[in-house]
């Protein structure tokens, strides 16, 4: 008898079915003399839409809400439909014994293979492989120590019960506030909190006063000090005739130090990442959406087999990998990492509760290397960067904390204290790794803010009570700034702490709300749009709340660990979801679409919407039951401007269609007959294709073929 392996990608079917010797490689499985391993393609069962329970749902109308079905349906996936029917056969073959799950260890994984399990009717023994990385290694010792198929029960209910919540909050009230207001427009049990926190930062914004204000220092010629109000301990000045009163009572006078504080201070090494940390980073350093570093991220894991399971909420490690932690470090020392771990190699490590705590360590540990070998130049250029902070982070956890001496100077002048601060590292510790000097944690929530204190400086050695003149004082003018916009990094540390959404979905809902244009990206930051911001008005107060969604989470996490109910989740669900549909009813809000055009529908009358596409601006009608669409003046094309060589658009003119560089302002004509009459858009695959079989000649390629494509092209363009 043999054994069903269900993984969740072909890929990892492709490297499981390697490992387990099963050599015949069929259209939907490959099968080898114990195993036979097949795929899904993601999900390939999904939740039953609307019209599945009754056809009136088709059409949405406000009377037809809430939709609550008794019991929610499950259906396959059209386009994957024909690899769910291959397992499905396979399913019913007599020979097969039993079922391992080998999809993505985590909660989305589960649900992947249950609701095709539950489908397909499989009632024959199942269990569970659960590893964290997808090294030859690790397979065969996951299959070595199968885990009962129902010993995942819990996490499979808290993800169909995560599953159906989405559909009964998002699909009803993204149903009632497009019916109701006529625009698309949608709203989530996650989504729709995380809109409201930037919509929050960005009343603050406008709400913003900005005051000029004044920092008064002094130099003593060996340092610097930095004036402070000695009540508030505040070094701004707002009043401009007292910074000049200081600044003049400072000049050319003595004084003498009268306090001298010194202390040695450390910064441990940081905590081993998890996916969150792990795309903050990569937005800081690189500009990588969460989106993008999920993907990259993907493929260290699944293609490379660099990375151990990149799903994890976990920054610790648990006590059975420390036997493996030093053979880990010997896989790394590759390139420009030999160096840095050259010492642990022959010595034994020291294992802090910094690097392994089991009780701090949930599904999954947190992401490392796994000691595979690998040839850099073989990673991209997103990938070696990826893979170069995934070392380095691990490589430092081995290394001691940076130690450094720190220096604090009161100084007292004309009655006045001023304030100077020095450091000087003694041991760079972990920081060697980043050759980095400068004092920041890592792990600190404001690890991009700004020092406010007195530059870094080396200070002198000097005593309390020394005297000292000041040889010349400064006023440095600035202005209070508002809050900063949301980037990718600071977006997920809010959602983060608000308990909004899991590591492996909160690149998504970011995602999502861009697709839906209720936000935007401008450069690196994030902001609502003005679809965003009356979608907020428009939503109940109760779902824009973060702390709704975070029970709910909380709930979610309890019904995994055996602790939560059910039945009792997702009553509450139910009953909430009606609340909100009900409370779209009743609403007396109007919504106006922020990018109506004055251009009129010429197919039904209507104003015309101008909305973004990948290829530029697009105008679309307005009214939900016209399909009306066409490019929008300033479309990309494939033209480069000469100077700059960035796409250049093209417009509309007295004279016909022409090209323009935004940035440089050059303007080229565009010839119809010279392009083709395509818009300088390089022609299509399909023409190529058909232009070579119209002119080519079976037997005699080469040289008679070329002479024919540019006769051909001659006469078109003449």
């Amino acid at each position: 008898m043999k054994t069903l392996v269900l993984t969740e990608k072909p890929s990892v079917a492709k490297e499981i079915a390697r490992v387990l010797g099963c050599t015949q490689k069929q259209k939907h499985h490959y099968e080898g003399p114990r195993y036979v391993v097949t795929w899904a393609l993601g999900h390939l069962v999904t939740l039953a839409e609307p019209e599945d329970y009754d056809t009136k749902y088709k059409t949405w109308n406000l009377e037809d809400l809430p939709i609550i079905p008794e019991r929610m349906k499950l259906k396959v996936i059209k386009e994957t439909s024909h690899q769910y029917r291959a397992i499905e056969q396979l399913s019913r073959r007599n020979d097969l014994a039993e079922m391992v799950i080998a999809t993505d260890a985590g909660r989305e994984g589960e649900l992947v293979a249950r609701w095709i399990m539950e489908l397909i009717r499989w009632n024959k023994p199942f269990k569970r492989l659960w590893i964290s990385s997808q090294t030859d290694q690790a397979i065969r010792e996951g299959f070595a120590q199968l885990k009962p198929g129902t010993d995942y029960n819990r996490l499979y209910q808290a993800a169909v019960c995560r599953s159906e919540a989405d559909w009964l909050i998002g699909l009803n009230v993204t149903r009632a506030l497009t019916s109701k207001f006529g625009a698309s427009l949608s709203a989530g049990r996650v989504q729709t909190p995380t809109l409201a926190m930037m919509m929050n930062r960005e009343k603050e914004i406008r709400n913003f006063r900005s005051l000029d204000y004044w920092v008064i220092e002094a130099d003593f010629g060996a340092f610097r000090a930095t004036w402070r109000d000695p009540k508030t301990g505040d070094a701004r000045i707002f009043d401009r005739e007292r910074a000049d009163a200081l600044k003049s009572k400072l000049q050319g006078q003595g004084g003498r130090i009268v306090q001298v504080q010194q202390s040695e201070k450390h910064i441990p090494h940081p905590l081993a990442y998890d996916l969150t940390e792990l795309q903050r980073d990569a937005n800081r350093k690189f500009g990588f959406s969460a989106k993008q570093t999920s993907n990259v991220l993907q493929r260290l894991y699944e293609q490379y087999k660099l990375v151990t399971y990149p799903r994890t909420d976990s920054r610790y490690l648990t006590s059975d990998m420390a036997a493996t932690l030093q053979e880990r470090l010997k896989g790394a020392a590759i390139g420009p990492y030999a160096p840095l771990v050259a010492s642990f190699i022959r010595k034994p490590l020291n294992i802090t509760k910094r690097i392994v705590d089991d009780s701090k360590v949930s599904d999954h540990h947190a992401i490392i290397p796994t000691g595979e070998a690998i040839a850099l130049a073989t990673l991209s250029a997103d990938e070696r960067r990826l893979y170069d902070l995934i070392v380095r982070r691990f490589i430092a956890l081995f290394y001691g904390p940076c130690r450094y001496d720190e220096t604090k100077l009161t100084i007292e002048v004309a009655g006045e204290k001023l304030h100077a601060s020095g450091r000087v590292i003694k041991h760079a510790g972990w920081k060697e790794v980043y050759g980095s000097s400068d004092f920041t944690d890592p792990d600190r929530e404001d690890a991009d803010a700004e020092d406010e204190g007195s530059p870094a400086q080396t200070l002198p050695q000097v005593a309390q009570g020394d005297a000292i003149t000041v040889k010349s004082s400064r006023q440095i003018n600035s202005r209070t700034k508002p809050p900063a916009r949301y980037n990718e990094a600071t977006l997920l540390s809010q959602m983060e702490k608000h308990n909004l959404g899991t590591p492996a979905t909160r690149a998504d809902i970011i995602e999502k709300l861009v697709s839906s244009d209720t936000i935007e990206r401008q450069d690196s930051q994030l902001m609502p749009t003005g679809k965003g911001a009356q979608l907020i008005e428009l939503a109940s107060e109760e779902l824009r709340s973060p702390e709704l969604t975070a029970r709910w989470e909380l709930e979610l996490e309890r019904i995994a660990q055996g602790k939560g109910s059910v039945e009792q989740f997702l009553s509450g669900i139910r009953a909430k979801a009606a609340d909100l549909v009900s409370e779209v009813k009743t609403s007396s809000a109007a919504y106006k679409p922020h990018n109506l055009t004055g251009s009129k529908c010429p197919e039904c009358g209507e104003f015309l919407q101008e909305v973004k596409g990948k290829r530029g601006r697009y105008l679309v009608c307005s009214s939900r039951e016209c399909s009306y669409k066409r490019e929008a003046d300033g479309q990309l094309s494939n033209r480069r401007c000469p100077q700059c060589h960035k796409k250049m658009e093209i417009h509309n003119g007295k004279s016909g269609k022409y090209f323009q560089c935004r940035p440089c302002n050059v303007v080229e004509k565009l010839d119809p007959q010279a392009s083709g009459g395509s818009g300088g858009r390089r022609a299509s695959a399909k023409a190529n294709r058909q232009l070579i079989e119209k002119f080519s000649d079976q037997t005699q390629l080469g040289n008679s073929l070329a002479e024919k494509l540019m006769a051909a092209l001659k006469e078109k363009k003449d």
